[in-house]
Order: C-alpha cells, then structure tokens, then sequence
C-alpha cells in the first residue's frame, strides 16, 4: 500500500506543478482539442478519481487524481482515429475534416456532467465566436454512471452519444435515452454469457463483487436473475463504494476479503470491479493470508472478470498468478491493431512536440520523468512502450467504431449540401442518419441495432503468466449471443481450459446417478443432500433435483439404480428344456397313436381289433393325436386365437376320446352283464355314433358358449421384475364345466368297466378302461389345487404334464397291449382262440348266467353252453 500512498502524492504534486493555478484562472475545463470542419467531443476517464474535500461550498473545478494510461489510450485512439477519417476519402469526397475537444471526467460523475455542460454550452453560442465550434456529437463517456447521467444531458439537444464502454442495461431504453449509441453490447449479453460458462464448467456456488453505481448493481441484478435459472446460487455479494478515495472502500474490501476466506467452497468468484478496487482487494486477501498463517493455495480461486478489468494492466502488474489462482476475462470483440500502432510509432518519433496541444500527454511524460529521470529520447521511447503495453485491441475498436459511426453520418449528411458553414448541420440529423445507415470499418458493415447497440459478442481471454509477466490478451473462445454458445479459437486454448474441469464450485457434494438432491433449511437450492433413490426409481445425472419414476409397465429398478432394467418377459418357451422334454412327449404320443392307427388299419378284421371297437378304435386314435397338438399350444408366446384354440381342441377331442370309450364300456356291459330280457330293449337304444355325437356336441356347446360370451385371451401379468405373457381363460366357470363334463363321462365310463373287470382277461378292456379312467380322474382331481396354487411361467406346463397323462393313458391301457398279442401273440389273434376263451370264461360263471346266456341266444334250454357263448361272441362282435 505505501507505494501507492507515494504514487499518488507524486501525481497530485506533478498535476499542480503542471498547471499551477490554471483552475482558479479559467472557468473552462482543460483538454484536448483540433480544429476541423465539424467537432466531436470526448468524454475519457483519464484520470482514476479526484481529489476529495471535507468541505467546500463554492462551485470549483476539484483537481484529478491518478493518471489511469488506459484511459489515455482510449483518448489517444479517438485522436487517430479522427486522424485517420480526415485522410479518408469519405471526408475528402465532401470537403470536410473532423475535429475533436476531449475533456477528462476523471471517473467522476460531477465531471463528466461539467464536460456535458461544456459542451452543451457551445451548441447554445455557436453564433459567439468566443464559445468556439458547435459540437455534432459525442463519444463516451467510459462509464456506465457517467453514460447514464450525461446521456440525460444530451437527449435535451439530442446531441448523440455514443460510448465505447458503458454497458449498463438501461441504456439501451430509448424511451429515456433516445440520443444514447454505443458501439458494444450491454450488461445482459455479459452477465448470460459468463452464466453459460459457470454452467458448463458445472460452477453452482459463486461469490460475486462489484464496484457501487449503476453498471454494478445493474449487472449484480441481471446475473443473480440468470443464474437462478442455471441453478446457480450466490454464496455472496459484495459491494465496494464506487469512489477510490472514499473512507469506506478499506473496509469493505477487507470485509470483501474475508468473504471469500470465510466460503472456500464459493471457489468461483464473478467480478464486475473496477481495475484499481481489484488490485487492492488482492492485496488485502494476501496480508490477511499472511496474519492467519495460511498457505498461499487457500487464496487461489477463479475469477471470472468483466470488461471493467478484464484486460486491465494494473491489475496484472500487482499481482500474481500462483497467488491469486486462474482469471478468465470477457473482453469486447477485438479489431485491427495496426493503423494505432502505427500512430504510437510517430508518437515515439516525435517527442515532446507532440505533447505541446495535450495536456493529458504532459502530464504522463512528466509523471514517468519524474519517477526515472529520463532522457528526451528515452522519455519518448519509454512513453510509448507504457502506452503499447496499455494498448487493448478491444478498447481501440470500440473507439474506432464510434468515430467511423458519426463521420460517415456527417458525411452522408454533407453529400447533399454544403457543411463548411456554421449550423449547416444539426445534431439530430447526425443521430438520425446513424439510426437509418450502416456504417463500414476496414470493409466489415456495420449497423446499430433498435436499442442503439452493436453486439458482436465477446472475446473469452484467459490470464496466462509468461516468464514473470502476465499475459492478459490470449483468447481462448468467442462467445456468440446469437445462440448463446462458445467456440474454442484452437486446440492449444482448449488444453489451458481443460486445467479448470478439475476445480469444483459447489455448496455440497454432487449426488452421484443413483441419488437425488434433497433441500435442507438453508435458503440456498444449491445447498442440499443427496437421497437414494428408492426401488422403482433412478437417476442418471449428477445432481438431478428428483428421482425419475421407471414405467412399471415395462421397467423396474433396485434402490440406488442409476437406469431402470427393462422387465424381462417371460412365458412357456421353446427353447425352456421342460417345454422340450413335454413337447418330445407330445410328438411321441403323436407318432405312436399314428402307428397304432395304421396297425389297427392293417389288422381290422382280426378279432382283437374288433373287440378293441373296430372302427371306434381310429375315432380314440384320431382323438389323441388332435389332444396332443393342442397340449403343444401351450407352449410359446401366447396369442389370442392360441389361448382360445388349446382349451376348445382339448375339450372337443378328449370328450370325443371319452365319448367312445363310453360307448366301449356299453357295449360290454350289455354284452355280458344285462339280464337277457333287458338286452333287447337296451340293444335298440344302444346307437354308438348317435350317443358320441351327443356326448361331443354337448361339449361343444358348451365351448361355443364360452368362446362367444367370454372367451379366453392373452395377457401380460406385470409382474415387480418380470412381464409374464399368460392365457387367461376368460371364464373359469366355463373352465371348469368343460372339464366336469369330461370328468362325468370317465365317472361314467368307470363305474361301467369296474363291472366288466371279470370278463375274460385275453379280449377284456374293461380293466383297462377302469384303470385308464382312474389314472385320468386321479390326474385331473390332482391338477385342480395345483392349477389354483401355481403360478408364473409354468402354470401352461401343468395342464400340458396332465393332458399328457390322460393320453397315454388311454393310449397304453387300451392299445398298447392289443398291439402286443397283434405282433407278439398272433395265436391269441384267431377266432378259434377267442372261442376257446369265451368257454373257459362261461364254465366259470354262474347257473343264472347261463339260463340268461341260453335265453338270450334263443337256443333252448338244453342249449350246451358253449353253442350260447360262442353265439353271444357273434352277437357282440355283430354289436
């Protein structure tokens, strides 16, 4: 701090041993002027403040304080850039030269409306050849405050304004400030750009520092507005008094300081600060640094710095780098160096004569004589290498683009009069032709927009230290307002911004995919917790603000998932080996019921296949071979027809089966169970192929019923991890009466051969009927509570194990052995053998038996009982 303390007393002593008492003898303000055919004024903070009084009543210049060179840059590429147009032939076509008045606000509000005043005054005496020129209009002023407040000034004239640098919002209303140009674009494009970057960097928890006035405030206000809808949080704001000189600007910045101290997790800092608050608030982060012991890491952050210091050089020579951490800077678009080098170059060459008319430029030559004790020439040359290193291409732009602005307004004015005369033209027509025209700067045209901007984005700079020097100028991306993107000028840029992904600027921890914010009592959204999802939940992004809920219909997910799993579906497959083994049991059953039926084909008029039921021996075989193809429809992905085919062709061709097995059991019983007077009867309503085709046509009634009122259809049970694609059966009280009803006739079909079970063992069926029936009703009496308890992918399978059961069954008690005397036993297969074991069976049975037997083959009484068996065996074989 004490160098600055001697700096400044060295400025105030220089300034007053310059001008002496030039204050107190004129009532005009001193600056820059050059004659010309029409004059623009200049409004440039050259000075960083003035000098402040505790008291003094009577108006009077105050004198500045602290010569800023950038400011004397900014005035030096007005002065060339008049230079440059008089050189022109868009002046030189018309017959006319620019001339300039520059006069010094000194970053004072007061100031900059003295300078207003001036100029306002000569447009009112332009007839008073003592008042000088008729200022057309004005380029400025630097700051936002001092815009705001001459820019009122000028709309009473409409004298138009057009600033290089003030980017307050308001501005850009020209309802209030319909005079105000500017040549840069406003505070809102700055604040969402550096919002964008916050946000791509993931940077949610930022301090803020301003400089007091209405380009702060503004640009507090309208960042806090955009970073709310980033989910960006403040952690703090400071705000530093706009004066330098002012008694509170110590304290805040050493509160400022401790704000950043007192939040390390704020690790982001936004700055929209002026130069000189900047370099005493790093010094004060140091000092506080050093009493509480720290390490110099503990200061490090990145700050994000506006156009107010973005390039500033006397930030950079106070500090560094290793210190105070990473410094991103958006500076305005940046133009062509070389016409303002060139200048600086015969600046250099000429010396002290150049400085004659300018007092600005005394006043900086002797501020560095007075330091170093130079030569003339080393003066010059030093002189200029603090301007060159002053030199920011963004700030030397902005100027050029105000000054070509309103010459080739003027102009395009003066090609269709004469402008040499005083008052030929008027401020507004100037304002008016800027409004209506483009104007062009080294061949790229330009316009200003409705609210009297000109927005051609920004320029991203990143501070990088180059042997113990700080480069301030290296752009490392372009921002566009246009669609609010970056683009990254080359790969070396890219690899100095990847240093930054690794710095974290957050309240607390990001919530990992599998988690979710939850909010606590801080009045901060970005302060929170991090939640595990629950079941069914996810979430695939850092800090997601919920858990997104999974599609239960198709997903599901476990307790801290960060995707949901699709819900695998399930259903009897294929490929399942079950369904392999039952599918080989069904085709086999196929195959054999095939072969049996071209046996009993080949064999039908032997005696055992007439006594098998001749040709009802093909409907049983028939029958099996269509319920074996419909257990097969219980497997694979289920279908509406599939689901309403597999229980009809079931239910239709087991009572088929059933039906003839009945009719067997009948023809049995009558045969040898029935009194001979009840056979006769019994015989005439004993029509097999009558009686099956009731049994069938009943049982299919009753599946038409089922299938038009309420039939059975696919559909997905949703299940917690699964899909389990089943058949539902629609009604089960059709279920169930298609099933009752075939259970009834195998009842019947077993009461009927557990009386015939004693008829001779060779040709006897109705053991096996018995016991093929019993093993179906046994069968189907056990799937019943299986069925109601079973649930998931096998459930089809348990139907599909019973009907196979049921068909081989019938398929080995009522065939298989048939098929064994056909091939294996043909000796049994003749009618003498079958005779023979018809007498042994009626030697065995009773008295009554025979009488009956006798009766009923109307042969006598006498009738020796082997003429009735074998009579009765025609009889049965006729049936």
């Amino acid at each position: 701090m004490a160098w600055l303390v001697i700096r400044l007393h060295i400025t105030v002593f220089l300034i007053f041993l310059g001008m002496g008492n030039a204050a107190e003898k004129e009532s005009s303000m001193l600056g820059v002027t050059a004659q010309g055919t029409v004059i623009l004024g200049g409004i440039f903070a050259i000075h960083e403040d003035v000098e402040k009084e505790d008291r003094a009543f009577a108006p009077h210049i105050r004198p500045c304080i602290r010569l800023d060179e950038e400011g004397l840059v900014r005035m030096l590429a007005m002065i060339n850039a008049v230079e440059m147009m008089n050189k022109s032939p868009l002046l030189t076509d018309v017959n006319i030269t620019l001339g300039y008045h520059i006069l010094d606000s000194c970053t004072d509000v007061s100031n900059a409306l003295r300078a207003t005043a001036h100029f306002i005054q000569q447009s009112h005496c332009s007839g008073n050849t003592s008042c000088g020129p008729r200022v057309l209009a004005v380029v400025g002023a630097t700051h936002s405050e001092e815009s705001i407040a001459t820019a009122r000034q000028f709309t009473l004239e409409m004298i138009p304004q057009v600033s290089y640098s003030s980017t307050a919002v308001t501005l850009s209303d020209k309802s209030r400030f319909p005079a105000f140009m500017r040549t840069i674009p406003h505070d809102n494009h700055q604040t969402t750009a550096m919002v964008s970057l916050l946000s791509i960097y993931g940077w949610t928890w930022v301090g803020v520092v301003i400089t007091d006035g209405n380009y702060g405030q503004s640009a507090l206000e309208n960042f806090i507005s955009e970073a709310s809808k980033k989910g960006i949080c403040v952690a703090f704001k400071s705000i530093i008094p706009q004066s330098v000189s002012s008694q509170d600007v110590g304290s805040a910045i050493t509160q400022t300081a401790s704000s950043i101290f007192e939040n390390p997790e704020a690790q982001v800092i936004v700055a929209f600060a002026r130069s000189t608050h900047m370099v005493y608030l790093y010094q004060e982060l140091k000092n506080q640094m050093m009493r509480a012991g720290g390490e110099r890491k503990s200061m490090k952050r990145v700050w994000v710095a506006s156009d107010s210091w973005s390039s500033s050089s006397s930030v950079k020579e106070n500090i560094n780098l290793e210190d105070v951490g990473h410094v991103l800077g958006f500076t305005f678009k940046s133009g062509d160096l070389s016409s303002f080098n060139e200048y600086l170059s015969r600046l250099e060459s000429a010396g002290h004569d150049y400085t004659e008319n300018n007092t600005f430029l005394q006043e900086f030559y002797k501020q560095l004589n007075a330091s170093e004790g130079y030569g003339d020439s080393e003066l010059g040359s030093k002189a200029v290498k603090t301007l060159r290193e002053n030199t920011h291409a963004d700030n030397i732009f902005s100027v050029e683009m105000a000054v070509s602005a309103i010459a080739q307004a003027v102009a395009s004015i003066c090609r269709t009069r004469d402008c040499k005369a005083p008052g030929t033209v008027q401020p507004w027509e100037v304002l008016k032709a800027m409004w209506m025209e483009e104007f062009k700067l080294r061949d790229e045209s330009y316009k200003f927009d409705n609210n009297g901007d000109i927005n051609l984005g920004y320029d991203v700079t990143m501070w990088r230290s180059d042997g113990g020097n700080i480069n301030v100028d290296d752009v490392v991306a372009e921002y566009h307002p246009h669609n609010n993107s970056f683009t990254y000028t080359n790969h070396s840029t890219t690899q100095q911004l990847n240093a930054l992904n690794h710095i974290i600027s957050k309240c607390s921890k990001s919530c990992v995919p599998g988690e979710s914010k939850k909010t606590t009592k801080s009045e901060h959204t970005c302060c929170y917790e991090c939640a595990i999802c629950s079941a069914n939940y996810y979430s695939n992004d850092t800090d997601m603000a919920q858990c997104l809920r999974c599609d239960t219909n198709k997903e599901w997910s476990l307790e801290g998932s960060s995707s949901c799993t699709p819900k695998a579906r399930l259903f009897f497959s294929w490929q399942d080996p079950f369904a392999m083994v039952l599918l080989s049991f069904s085709a086999l059953g196929i195959l054999l019921a095939l072969l049996v039926s071209a046996l009993f084909l080949y064999q039908r008029e032997t005696p055992v296949v007439k006594a098998a039921g001749g040709p009802l021996s093909q409907v049983i075989l028939f029958s099996l071979v269509i319920s074996d193809i419909s257990a097969m429809l219980f497997v694979g992905r289920p279908n509406s027809l599939q689901c309403k085919a597999r229980q009809v062709l079931f239910g239709i061709s087991f009572t088929l089966c059933v039906s003839c097995i009945l009719v067997k059991t009948l023809h049995i019983l009558f045969a040898f169970q029935l009194n001979p007077e009840l056979q006769e009867v019994i015989r005439g309503l004993y029509k097999p192929y009558i009686i099956v085709s009731i049994c069938v046509s009943l049982q299919a009634a009753t599946c038409i019923c089922w299938l038009v009122l309420k039939s059975p259809y696919n559909q997905i049970i949703n299940n917690p991890t699964t899909l389990l694609e089943d058949c539902h059966e629609g009604s089960y009280l059709a279920f169930g009466v298609m099933l009752g009803y075939i259970a009834v006739l195998a009842f019947i079909c077993f009461i009927c051969a557990f009386k015939g079970r004693k008829l001779p063992h060779l040709y006897n069926e109705a053991r096996f009927i018995t016991f093929s029936m019993l093993l179906y009703l046994i069968s189907w009496l056990l799937f019943v509570p299986v069925y109601i308890t079973t649930s998931g992918v096998y459930l089809p399978a348990v139907e599909m194990v019973v009907i196979l059961i049921s068909n081989y069954g019938i398929l080995c008690c009522h065939f298989f052995a048939k098929c064994y005397i056909i091939i294996f036993k043909k000796e049994q297969n003749t009618s003498t053998a079958f005779k023979k074991k018809l007498y042994e069976y009626s030697q065995k049975t009773s008295d009554v038996f025979s009488v009956s037997a006798v009766t009923d083959c109307r042969e006598g009484a006498t009738c020796p009982k082997v003429s009735i068996t074998q009579h009765c065996f025609r009889r049965n074989n006729s049936i």
